[in-house]
């Protein structure tokens, strides 16, 4: 078993040293910085390199003429080949004391040399560019070097060499420093990327798989992980992977509520035909009831009618709540005053007497939903009649490029219960026995339109609700409750 498990491992690390893992880019990435670095610090080694080189003939050189001891009067002379013994590669050495009494030393005929190096007056970048040329072949065979002798004060030193043996020293000088510096780039990068590996990238990778076991199950990923790694301190990465876990959690408990709510629907709808079915009988059995003259029987059909309506709105809401996906929309050119005429005649409240004012311009033609708009209208005038309003006034803004619907209605106003959890499923209404789903669908349908349904404004005064009708994301403005009671101020409709 062990040895799957190291071969996998291996594999796992191949992958993340030369693959596109960001490990593996931090890597070579933190190795050709290194390089490019220490190039740019080792190069002036180069250029000391080169001036020690060249130092050390001029002082070996001295040496040499002092131990031949053949004085010559401005001429090189060239004497015995064994005066030379110790630098095969100087052809002529030219001894200046500072008494002026020249020595020259010579090994055979000299030719003229291609470059004159004055040592004295060289700085160590401009030697650096000249070993670097040195290195690529670009120096020429011979050179004359002239220096102040470092051994006696006031003698200056002339010798004319072969530069091969400076050229494979400073060569083999930058081979010997190019594996010290990608040893150390690659130890360097090794340690970074042991460190990142461990701060950075593991940590990332943990997220990344609880997202992807998150993506493939939500129910059972596991995230055992991704704690741990949320409680190792307080750095960015903890708090990241407290913030994902979190949103994981939540996003889990909304999937499993979701789900439920679609087991519900589902159930719902299976339902929903039978149960139909049989209160179709009883409103049947309803209508043959208000035939009869038995004011009794008359008063119990109308009890039985309303509850079996009440009953057939509510499991078309759950329907409608709980079904996938946004409503369908199918627009059509929509007078939105005919449509509210509509809803005004279908307001049917029990022993309630309500005034509804029209005032949506018979001009205001629009690419809507009919029937769902329609929907939306008849739930907010139903809502304000349940709600113990005496009076709705309907009106509409044109004026802006989002036309406004906007319903007052002269009630007592929200309570706070409801105001809290107003477009909550089975939690905002305020009646007994009601789903709180009218609100909810009713917003669905219009954000389905682009448009909004906000509530605007709400107290002792009336409540008012704002049907934005186009895709502004702006919120729908504050609008002011009449300080006065409802005066009519135009033909009013009984119900």
């Amino acid at each position: 078993m062990k040895r799957p498990q190291r071969k996998t491992f291996m594999r796992h690390l191949e992958l993340e040293l030369f693959g596109t893992s960001l490990s593996g880019r931090v890597l070579w990435l933190t190795v050709a910085i290194i390089l490019g670095v220490e190039l740019v610090l080792l190069t002036p080694m180069l250029g000391n390199e080169r001036q020690h080189w060249l130092w050390d003939h001029i002082s070996l050189a001295h040496i040499a003429a002092l131990s031949a001891a053949i004085p010559q009067n401005n001429n090189l002379a060239p004497p015995p080949a064994q005066f030379l013994p110790q630098l095969p590669d100087v052809e002529a050495i030219k001894l200046t004391l500072p008494d002026s009494t020249v020595r020259q030393v010579a090994s055979g005929r000299i030719a003229q040399p291609a470059r004159l190096i004055y040592l004295a007056h060289e700085t160590v970048l401009y030697s650096s560019w000249r070993a670097l040329q040195r290195i690529a072949g670009l120096g020429a065979a011979r050179i004359e070097v002239i220096a102040p002798s470092p051994l006696q004060a006031g003698a200056t030193v002339d010798i004319i060499a072969n530069a091969a043996p400076l050229n494979k020293d400073l060569r083999g000088y930058a081979s010997h420093l190019a594996v010290i510096s990608l040893i150390v780039a690659l130890v360097t990068g090794l340690l970074l990327f042991a460190a990142l590996n461990r701060l950075l990238v593991r940590p990332m990778r943990i997220m990344t798989e609880s997202i992807s076991g998150f993506r493939n199950d939500p129910e059972h990923a596991g995230q055992s992980e991704l704690t741990s790694l949320a409680a190792r301190g307080d750095d960015e990465i903890a708090q990241a992977a407290q913030e994902l876990k979190e949103m994981l959690e939540t996003m889990r408990t909304a999937l499993w509520r979701n789900a439920r709510l679609a087991a519900l629907g589902t159930s719902v709808a299976k339902i929903s035909h039978d149960l139909r079915n049989i209160l179709s009988s009883a409103l049947l059995v309803a209508s043959h009831l208000q035939d009869s003259t038995d004011p009794s029987a008359q008063r119990a059909a109308h009890t039985l009618g309303g509850a079996v309506e009440r009953a057939v709105q509510l499991v078309s809401r759950t329907v409608d709540f709980a079904r996938e996906g946004p409503p369908a929309i199918i627009r059509t050119p929509v007078c939105l005053r005919d449509v509210l005429d509509e809803a005004i005649l279908a307001v049917r409240p029990d022993g309630a007497v309500i005034t509804i004012e029209n005032h949506v311009p018979a001009e205001l033609v629009l690419p809507l939903d009919r029937m769902q708009i329609y929907r939306v209208l008849l739930n907010l005038l139903r809502n304000a009649a349940e709600a113990g309003a005496k009076a709705v006034v309907v009106t509409a803004e044109t004026e802006t490029d989002a036309p406004k619907i906007i319903v007052t209605d002269y009630g007592p106003g929200l309570p706070p219960r409801v105001l809290q959890n107003l477009f909550k499923p089975f939690a905002g209404s305020g009646r007994q026995g009601s789903s709180g789903l009218g609100l909810v669908i009713s917003r669905d349908l219009m954000r389905a339109h682009g448009g909004e349904l906000t509530l605007a404004q709400t107290g002792p005064l009336g409540t008012v609700f704002v049907l934005e009708l186009s895709g502004s994301d702006m919120p729908a403005p504050a609008l002011p409750l009449p300080q006065t009671p409802y005066k009519s101020t135009g033909p009013m409709e009984f119900f």
